[in-house]
């Protein structure tokens, strides 16, 4: 579904800044590079937001360790599932950027 859609935004946006009819390459292969360069900063700054957010899932964690020893194994487990959700988030949207740059 997201393909379908990623292919109608690319029509969408060549006629929206392309209007003219004659089937000049330049024109096609300037768009494809935008759009593989925005694939690509896509990708980044995803990876970059996960690395920022389980960050801050440790600090959080690590403090709340050390105001509570006695429940470190509840908030151990919490912060595993909690980073491993934000790495999933990630990866889809990393994968995403990628196809963003193929498609």
């Amino acid at each position: 579904m997201c393909l379908i859609w990623a292919r109608l935004l690319r029509r969408h946006i060549i006629n929206l800044f392309f209007l003219t009819i004659n089937n000049n390459n330049m024109d096609l292969f300037l768009l494809d590079a935008v759009a593989s360069a925005g694939g690509a900063i896509g990708a980044g700054l995803a990876a970059i937001g996960a690395g920022i957010g389980i960050g801050q899932i440790g600090k959080g964690a690590v403090e709340a360790i050390a105001r509570q020893p006695e429940s470190s194994n509840d908030i151990r487990g919490n912060m595993i599932l909690t980073a491993a959700l934000v790495e999933g988030a990630a990866l889809f949207a990393i994968i995403v950027g990628f196809l963003a740059m193929v498609i």
